[in-house]
């Protein structure tokens, strides 16, 4: 029992840092409540008007939306096109570095 134990615990491990992708990513920095409308400079004002509501920041690239995990990283740049550099897990990306 103790061996199928630790080949589940070692399967869970792999399979875990596999589901984690370092990267960098350039998108623009929408809520959640609009999402991939967010895809433009032109909904900086919503996106805004938006997040002082309640929404959630988002990147948004293409017709891709990403969770942000840190969300406090992103509060000057709602509305902006960003570089992003983090890991991204399961359609959520915690952000260590966002750049204009």
């Amino acid at each position: 029992m103790k061996k199928y134990l630790m080949l589940f615990v070692v399967i869970l491990s792999v399979t875990t840092v596999l589901a984690m992708d370092k990267g960098k990513w350039k998108g623009f920095i929408g809520d959640d409540d609009c999402g991939k409308k967010g895809n433009n400079i032109e909904h900086a004002g919503c996106a805004k008007s938006c997040i002082k509501r309640g929404a959630k920041p988002v990147l948004v690239i293409g017709d891709k939306v990403y969770a942000i995990s840190n969300p406090k990283k992103v509060e000057t740049f709602i509305g902006d096109e960003v570089t992003i550099t983090g890991t991204l897990t399961n359609d959520s990306i915690e952000i260590e570095t966002i750049t204009k």
